[in-house]
Formats: structure tokens, C-alpha cells, sequence
């Protein structure tokens, strides 16, 4: 039989109407069966019945190829697989998987259509379902977005639904029973005389046979796993200290290698002298690489002292050398109207006399994970191998298949665990820059690790952005909100120098969580506008969000005040959404809203829906003799399923800590076209001593299931900034705050 044949036979059709969101738009595109990538290498007696199911002999693995980053998503998805294959996650192993169009991010394609999340109407449900055959025939396999349980909710639970049946019909093909007569418990087919087949007995016969596609889902009140508190797949390693992460990459015969590029970062090496450090122990070989100069050695600290040592002439910077000249070119941009999208203009804005008027900052923003920039990489004549962390695996395949010339069937990227990323690792430059250093060296396993200053130095930010607001009240409420938006594209940045993808369009993350709030104001007009060229910019957790939940809440509070309204009352009246409304009511009643504060505290409440998600949160804060404590924070989620709660309270309660920690303290800024910041002492999070009681709530009051990794940082810093203003009576314009106030 052709392998053609036989993967037309065996692999799982990954399309259904429920991944079109309920349109059938499509959906003869989503039967088509996907390849199945692991096939490739199955030896005698294995079976790969879905993309996301491998049968040996050793056991039952489940692969989860959205990246797991320190967020639990290896465990998540696990649990959706294990849900309906009848599996406990004690019984299985995880695996990434390998880069594969099978993986596709069915998620991504909510974000990418010209329509709010609050809009579940036909026209938005057929523009998604339009979008996600797209993503599907690109095979963007891709983690980011808080998209991954929303791509695998019913993706995953179909792939072990699908397993589970084709097993029950090996085992009934063997045993010459029904397979209405069998049951599946514990990795096991259950005959009805209680004997039991393990699955692993059943993969060479279930590898031979053509899968059962005609699966039904279990009911919720039938799950084992989703929606119950569950131990992740890594509890135990992480709790130990076993856990293996890129940066722990071992192989026979491995060099070490540093780098130091142009701190001007995108800009050219003029001359180097690397005689100093080519004298210095352990030192191998020096060797340019774009934008630098790259040292081999034989451990990595020998790398580090040796990379220091050379002595290089750098060129200037391709954007403003002074901060100061940054802020300008927003606010040049907003003066001369240099429009990118006007994605919002409801009423009659023009004709309404603004009453407020506001200007507020937000700072580029490091990504600065624990785990710094590393990648390993091995080039040979005929293949090339690639250990990392990363997430976006085929981008990265195609990076180097191009820089190689190795056919890209040939090129393997196996993706590590990572310790933290928010956005970073969603850039491959490091794998680039190994490549380039592999390929001097072919045959021998070259490790590369960045030092955490030149991490720092060479980190794509967070956009740097600015607001400008309008706004008009009238008998107690807000009648009119005009916004403007200035920021550099992402877009521009990260997709298009970096990755060579020419994305013509307006840049949505500008605008992201401006346009789409479910506010129903009269006189409604957002307005973004794309900055010139300035510091090289990517995507940083809630991406456009995490400036613009800032602004627009911000700016909203501060209309609502000058109307006399409450905050909750008056957003209530505004909300044209009921999830949203009752992520508002269930902030109020958790915080005890309209009650008198406690001596001596202050509140303040915000709301941001993005990536789908509707989020409010209420900040307190204690006023002291020191300074500002954090005190309490309550926050509110509608993400339609809770798949496992004890996850979802960490992935809020950090989210917080993300967006209160960079809003006090948090900010990068240019001089001589370099990073002035180098490391956590001049980057800093919140301590540990400044962390807040944080109070989480998650609703399940709709059909439709969204993530939760991103969306609660919006809300953070406007809400502190309400609590400031309300202690204080001087209302924050310009994050980090602690430029302005004191915190303890």
C-alpha cells in the first residue's frame, strides 16, 4: 500500500462545525484530512491513531504542541486528550510534538477578523470560520494569543474521543464482540467479563484499521478531569528541581557559545578585535554573525568572559538615539494625523463640545524571562537539529532551512521546556544567530546563551504608545469618548523584518481593546495611528492591550468622575454585553462595591475585554506613612469553561502581578541608541512584600470557551491608577508610577 494511501486511512480529521464556531462555511476544507506527523517514524506495533495520540510499547503519549511556558498549557491540553481517551494523567507522558501544518492554531483566526468578540452574530461566525480555513491551509502552528485552550477545548477532547473508539474497535475485531459491548476505563478496553485490553496491546491492531471519525463528546457531567482541580504534568519535576529546560541542553561532543551584537540594536559592525579574547582559556573560535560577533568555547562562562573582551566599533542605531526623541515621534504622529485605522466612529463626535481632555504614556517594555535567550543547534550535510524553546516551531524550520539551504522536511525543531517567556519567545533570532554559528562548525552541537544584560539589550519590546483622549458628560453621564492612539507597529516590526512577511492593512494591535469594548456611548470614536520606525517592537503579554486597557479605562474613569457617577454604576448603564455585565456585577459583590472603604484605603475598578475575554478587576490600596501598599485585588473572568480551576486562579493571579509590577516599576528606555537598563535591578517586577491578597472568580455563563493567560493584565493598572487618583486626587498620566509616587 502507498504511504499516500496509508495516510489517508489512518489520520484523524482534525474538522468539525464546531471549530467553525457552528458555520458551515468551509467545512468541506476542515474534512479534508490532515497529514499525520507521526507516522513518519512509527516502528512495528506503534500506533498514531490521532496527530495527538502515540500507542507503544513504553506507553501512552499525548502530544501537546502548544508551548508550554511555565502556564500549565502541557497539562491543560493533556487533560482535554485524556477527558474522552480515558486516560489518567498519571498514565501518560507529554510531548510537544514536531513541527507540523497538523498543529494548526485554529484560535488565532478570532483575533484576525474585523469584528468584536462580543459579536456572535452570522456574519462574524462566517468571517471566523473564512479566517480559520486560512490559518489551517497556512498549518500556523503557532502558541500565543491566550489561544490555546480555545483551539484545542473541542479539537483535543475529538482527537481522544476518536482514539478511544478505534481501540474499542480493535478490541472488538479481536475479541469478535460488539464494540456496544465494551467499555474504556484506565487505559484499558473493559470486555463485559470485567477482563481488560490495555491499549498499548491494541496498537498494532488499531494502526491496521481506519479510524472511527463518527465520535461523540461526552457531557459535563461526565468529566473525570476538565473542570476539576488537577496536579499538572510537571508538579512533581518543578518541585524537585528536575525539570529540564532549554537552558539545560547537554549533548556529547557540545561547544558553548556567547554573543555580543550591536547594542544599537539593528545597527552594523564596523571593525572588532578579538585578539584579546582568542588568547583567553577554553576559547575555540571567534566568529561574526549578523549584526555581531559570536565566541566558541568550551564551557559557557569561558563564552561570557571571552565575548566581553572583544574590542568592537559599532555603528548607529536605525531610529532616535535619545528617549526623548521617541516620545516625539508619537506625538509628531498624532499632530499630523498619520492614520493607520479608524476601526470605531459611532454618533457624532465632532459636533459634541469636549468638556475632558487627557494625554497619557506607556513605556517600552522588556519581556525579561527567568530563563534567558538559548537554542542549540547541530548542522550536518544532510540534516539540521534544533533544541529550544519557542513558539512558532514552522517559522523557526523555515528560518533555518533558508539559512542552511537544507530541505525543510530535513530541518527538526524540538521544542523544550521554557522558563517564561510573554511574548519573547515568539521571535527566533536566537536560533539565527546559533545557526549561524553551527553552520561554522558542522558535525558539532554548538549551545547558545545569551547573558541576561545582553538579553535585556537586545530584547524586542513591548510598542511604546500614547494616547490622547476627548471626552464629554452630561447629567451625570458619559456621552462621548474620543480616543487616539499612537504606537510603532508590531506588526511592522516582527512579522515583517523579521520574519520577511509583508502584511499590507492596518497594524490591529494599535487599536487592540480600544475599538471593541462593549461600552455603548453615544458618541464613540477610536482612532489609531502608526508610529515611524523607532526601537524594534514585538508582541508582550496582552500585546496592544496591555497599554490600551490603561488608557481606555483610565480616560474612562477619569470621564466618569467628572460626570459625578459612580465607576461600577455608570459602566453598568454603558455595558451593551451581558457576559461583561456580569463579570462587572461579580467584581462589585466580591469587593463589596459601594460600601464604605476601610480607614485609611482607597479603590479603584476597571474592566478590559480582550482576546475575547471580559475581565474587571478592583484594586485597594492602603495609604501609609512610607508610601502606597497594594492591599487587595478582586478579579472577575468570563471565559465560558473553566478547565481546570486551580490554573486558571494562578494564570489570573499572576497575570495581576504582571500588569500592578510593570505599571509601578517597570520601563526601557534609549540613550545613545542603547537600552539603559541591564538587568532585574533596573528592570524591576513586584517584590514580594508589595504582592496583594488577590481574590479570583471564574464565569461559565456562555456557550463559547476563551483563555485567560493574557487578558488579566489590562485591567491591572488602570484600576491602581482609579485607587491613586481616589487617595490622592492626582490621577496617573504616565506608567511606571512609581516616577510619581511612592510604593512600599
Amino acid at each position: 500500500m502507498s504511504r499516500a494511501a496509508t495516510i489517508a486511512r489512518r489520520s484523524f480529521v482534525v474538522g468539525s462545525v464546531a471549530l467553525l464556531g457552528g458555520v458551515a462555511f468551509g467545512y468541506y476544507t476542515y474534512k479534508k484530512p490532515v497529514e499525520n506527523p507521526l507516522l513518519d517514524d512509527l516502528d512495528e506495533g506503534e500506533a498514531a491513531l490521532t496527530p495527538y495520540v502515540l500507542i507503544n510499547a513504553d506507553g501512552i503519549t499525548l502530544i501537546t504542541p502548544r508551548a508550554d511556558m511555565g502556564q500549565g498549557t502541557y497539562s491543560v491540553q493533556a487533560a482535554l486528550i485524556a477527558e474522552e481517551l480515558d486516560v489518567e494523567l498519571d498514565q501518560i507522558n507529554v510531548d510537544p510534538g514536531p513541527p507540523s501544518k497538523a498543529y494548526y492554531n485554529t484560535a488565532l483566526a478570532d483575533e484576525s477578523v474585523p469584528f468584536p468578540a462580543t459579536d456572535r452574530g452570522p456574519l462574524a461566525q462566517l468571517a471566523r470560520g473564512t479566517a480559520g480555513v486560512v490559518v489551517k491551509m497556512l498549518g500556523l502552528q503557532m502558541t500565543g494569543g491566550s489561544s490555546s485552550v480555545p483551539d484545542g477545548y473541542d479539537k483535543l477532547r475529538i482527537a481522544g474521543a476518536v482514539a478511544r473508539e478505534t481501540l474499542k474497535a480493535a478490541a472488538a475485531a479481536q475479541t469478535g464482540l460488539s464494540k456496544t459491548r465494551l467499555s474504556t476505563e484506565r487505559g484499558a478496553v473493559v470486555l463485559p467479563d470485567g477482563k481488560r485490553i490495555p491499549y498499548q496491546a491494541l496498537a498494532a491492531h488499531a494502526a491496521k484499521i481506519e479510524p472511527v471519525r463518527d465520535v461523540t463528546l461526552r457531557p459535563s457531567t461526565q468529566w473525570r478531569l476538565v473542570g476539576k482541580p488537577m496536579q499538572r504534568v510537571d508538579m512533581l519535576a518543578k518541585s524537585t528541581g528536575t525539570q529540564s529546560y532549554g537552558i539545560d541542553m547537554r549533548m556529547e561532543g557540545m561547544v558553548h557559545a556567547a554573543i555580543r551584537l550591536n547594542p544599537r540594536k539593528g545597527g552594523e559592525v564596523i571593525a572588532y578585535d578579538a585578539s584579546a579574547a582568542e588568547a583567553m582559556r577554553g576559547v575555540q573560535k571567534v566568529i561574526p554573525v549578523t549584526g555581531g560577533v559570536g565566541v566558541i568555547a568550551d564551557n559557557t562562562w569561558r563564552a561570557f568572559q571571552a565575548a566581553d573582551a572583544i574590542d568592537v566599533t559599532w555603528g548607529d542605531a536605525p531610529y532616535p538615539a535619545e528617549q526623548d526623541a521617541h516620545w516625539q515621534a508619537l506625538s509628531d504622529t498624532l499632530d499630523n494625523a498619520d492614520q493607520d485605522a479608524k476601526p470605531r466612529d459611532d454618533g457624532d463626535v465632532d459636533n459634541v463640545s469636549m468638556t475632558v481632555e487627557a494625554e497619557y504614556r506607556a513605556p517600552y517594555l522588556a519581556h525579561a524571562p527567568l530563563e534567558p535567550l538559548n537554542a542549540t543547534v547541530l548542522v550536518t550535510d544532510t540534516r539540521v537539529d534544533v533544541w529550544t524553546g519557542n513558539q512558532i516551531p514552522r517559522m523557526t524550520q523555515a528560518s533555518v532551512a533558508d539559512m542552511t539551504g537544507v530541505p525543510i522536511e530535513d530541518v527538526h525543531v524540538h521544542i523544550l521546556m521554557m522558563g517564561g517567556s510573554f511574548g519573547h519567545r515568539l521571535e527566533d533570532e536566537v536560533v539565527k544567530r546559533c545557526t549561524e554559528l553551527a553552520m561554522a562548525l558542522p558535525g558539532t552541537p554548538v549551545k547558545l546563551t545569551y547573558k541576561r544584560e545582553e538579553d535585556t539589550a537586545q530584547d524586542y519590546t513591548r510598542p511604546i504608545a500614547m494616547m490622547r483622549g476627548r471626552g464629554a458628560v452630561s447629567d451625570g453621564r458619559v456621552i462621548a469618548m474620543d480616543i487616539r492612539v499612537a504606537s510603532p507597529s508590531i506588526l511592522d516590526s516582527q512579522m515583517g523584518e523579521r520574519q520577511g512577511m509583508n502584511l499590507p492593512g492596518p497594524d490591529a494591535t494599535i487599536s487592540q481593546a480600544l475599538w471593541d469594548q462593549p461600552y455603548a456611548i453615544a458618541n464613540y470614536r477610536i482612532t489609531g495611528y502608526r508610529t515611524p520606525k523607532l526601537g524594534p517592537v514585538s508582541s508582550w503579554r496582552s500585546v496592544g492591550a496591555s497599554q490600551n486597557g490603561f488608557f481606555h479605562e483610565n480616560f474612562l474613569n477619569a470621564l466618569i468622575h467628572a460626570a459625578g457617577a459612580d465607576p461600577v454604576e455608570e459602566r453598568l448603564r454603558l455595558m451593551s454585553d451581558a457576559p461583561s455585565r456580569k463579570v462587572l456585577e461579580a467584581v462589585a459583590e466580591m469587593s463589596d462595591w459601594g460600601a464604605a472603604s476601610p480607614s485609611g484605603t482607597a479603590r479603584g475598578v476597571a474592566f478590559s475585554l480582550s482576546f475575547g475575554t471580559p475581565v474587571a478587576e478592583v484594586v485597594q490600596i492602603a495609604m501609609t506613612d512610607a508610601g502606597i501598599r497594594l492591599d487587595k485585588v478582586w478579579v472577575a473572568a468570563e471565559v465560558g469553561r473553566v478547565v481546570d480551576p486551580i490554573n486558571f486562579e494562578n494564570q489570573v493571579q499572576g497575570g495581576v502581578i504582571w500588569g500592578l509590577g510593570h505599571a509601578i516599576n517597570s520601563q526601557v528606555t534609549y540613550a545613545d541608541g542603547r537600552v539603559e537598563q541591564e538587568n532585574y535591578f533596573d528592570f524591576e517586577g513586584l517584590r514580594l512584600h508589595q504582592s496583594p491578597e488577590i481574590i479570583v472568580r471564574g464565569l461559565e455563563s456562555r456557550s463559547h470557551v476563551t483563555g485567560i493567560g493574557e487578558p488579566p493584565v489590562p485591567p491591572a493598572a488602570p484600576a491602581l491608577a482609579e485607587a491613586i487618583f481616589q487617595a490622592t486626587g492626582t490621577r496617573p498620566t504616565e506608567m511606571p508610577f512609581a516616577k510619581n509616587f511612592t510604593f512600599v
